[in-house]
């Protein structure tokens, strides 16, 4: 999910550290999300849209992700071939 946390953050002067504690995390949880290697509950991303005034869809862009999520890599079996069950 790409996000524009890097540049609101710099814009309003904050650290990486200054926002992780604003929002109740780490600053490497903060560097993760920013670089786009971990994604936030919906909560935290509430948190953080709300630390610059703005709504989550103008902080995360929700675009199609070549990566496959969890819930479908769950749903394959050994083979590749996809499970019909629920």
């Amino acid at each position: 999910m790409k996000n524009k946390i890097k540049e609101l953050r710099e814009k309003t002067g904050l650290t990486q550290e200054q926002l992780g504690e604003l929002v109740g995390t780490s600053r490497q949880a903060i560097n993760a999300i920013e670089t786009e290697k971990f994604e936030p509950s919906i909560w935290l991303a509430y948190d953080i849209s709300q630390v610059f005034g703005c709504t989550i869809e103008e902080v995360f862009m929700f675009e199609e992700s070549t990566k496959k999520s969890r819930a479908e890599r769950s749903r394959r079996d050994n083979n590749g071939n996809t499970s019909t069950s629920l």
